[in-house]
């Protein structure tokens, strides 16, 4: 199936970087990419950790303090004599009702805030997957200004459905409790399952086109609902894959224990690699980077040839530097300028016998200068000096007659 996307192609949201494909597959890549960069992956996902603490604060809050206390204060209490114990029909279920009305008004809140950590997140992992590992500090407070809003959009949509499947659900069971119309109620309650489930899967695209691209709003709508429709099943699959630290949470038991560990060390960095791999996997696919000739050649050649270019433009720069860096002046000797002038300067009036005169004067000059020279050449500090410089320039080639491969050079280690 073809999927047409708009606008997408040379928009990368890449600050320093470029987004391209990966020739021995993007999953085996991202392997490499995670293992080699662990600790990377911990610390952001300890900063993502940090802006989900009101969030927490709120559901501790709806469970701990406000329903306990209603219980405590309320008819529950048995310590309570008659007639001061009402029926309590349907009271448990108003009150957990009336605690996610207040709780998922608070989380909208708190949102905003978890959108910070997620959005300066998932540049960075962006970018690592992408660079095999370049992640600085800074990328992750550049990723919050670039990235914010096309995080904390899709995140408030969410959590809007996830607001309406919450009340919808309590008043289901206020509902049936109460003896009202069981079939409307749980019918409602299914349909609105069924679209937060659809809206969270449209979500993580908007996520990933928004985080992923500069372009317009109504092309980050349009493209993610564009690559929701050609992939459905493979989103599917993935969507389920990469919340497996949520579906520990909610299994309970030891799994929940588990779950709290991994949210606190690497499921938020787990949930944006694989949710980034995916939809990277999916961009290599069907949008091609706006790359330039170089950029484009330099890709597609192999390993090999990459290493041997760098070692060439390594000799190059240290030829550079040795041709710099040797003297002229200190590598030969010079005779010493004489103090009476040793070629005859014709006067203003001058004949040709003056003219042949200078220049008998000039060649006698250069004779001298070259007896000189060889006179003094093997005086200590030019043979020295000589000495040293050959010596570089023979460590500069790789092979000798024998076609054996010389020691490593460097502009680094030239002067070593």
């Amino acid at each position: 199936m073809t999927i047409k996307v708009s606008n997408l192609e040379g928009n990368e949201l890449a600050d320093g970087y470029t987004r391209k494909s990966v020739p021995k597959g993007r999953w085996a890549d991202t392997w490499d990419v995670f293992k080699s960069n662990f600790l990377k992956f911990i610390l952001l996902n300890l900063a993502v950790c940090v802006t989900f603490i009101p969030g927490v604060a709120v559901m501790f809050v709806r469970s701990n303090v406000y329903i306990a206390s209603l219980g405590i204060s309320g008819p529950f209490n048995p310590s309570l004599p008659y007639p001061f114990n009402p029926s309590t029909v349907g009271l448990s279920e108003s009150i957990t009702l009336s605690a996610d009305l207040m709780a998922y008004a608070l989380l909208f809140v708190a949102a905003f805030i978890a959108s910070i950590g997620v959005s300066g997140a998932a540049y960075c992992v962006k970018k690592i997957i992408n660079t095999h590992g370049e992640c600085k500090v800074r990328d992750f407070f550049h990723g919050i200004k670039v990235c914010y809003f096309a995080t904390v959009l899709p995140v408030t949509i969410f959590m809007a459905f996830m607001f309406s499947t919450a009340v919808v659900g309590d008043w289901m069971r206020l509902v049936i409790v109460t003896g009202g119309n069981k079939a409307g109620a749980i019918t409602a309650y299914v349909f609105v399952i069924i679209a937060t489930v659809l809206v969270g899967l449209f979500c993580g695209w908007l996520f990933a086109v928004g985080t992923g691209y500069k372009v317009k709003l109504v092309d980050v709508f349009k493209n993610a609902l564009t690559l929701l429709i050609g992939t459905p099943l493979q989103t599917v699959f993935m969507a389920g894959f990469t919340l497996i630290p949520v579906w520990l949470f909610i299994i309970g038991g030891i799994a929940r224990i588990i779950a709290y560990t991994l949210f606190v060390f690497i499921g938020f960095s787990f949930i944006l690699l694989c949710w980034t791999a995916y939809t990277q996997w999916v961009f290599d696919l069907f949008v091609t980077p706006n790359l330039k000739p170089a950029e484009t050649a330099k890709i597609n050649k192999t390993e090999k040839q990459i290493a041997q270019e760098r070692a060439e433009e390594n000799r190059r720069t240290a030829m550079e530097l040795l041709a710099a860096g040797k003297s002229e002046l200190i590598a030969r000797p010079i005779m010493p300028i004489s103090q009476e002038p040793v070629i005859k300067i014709p006067a203003a009036t001058f004949t040709r016998d003056d003219i042949g005169a200078a220049q008998i004067d000039r060649e006698k000059l250069v004779a001298e200068v070259a007896a000189y020279e060889r006179a003094h050449a093997n005086d200590e500090v030019y043979a020295e000096y000589n000495k040293l410089f050959a010596e570089r320039e023979k460590a500069l080639r790789t092979d000798d007659k024998k076609g054996k491969k010389g020691k490593k050079i460097s502009a680094d280690n030239l002067l070593k």
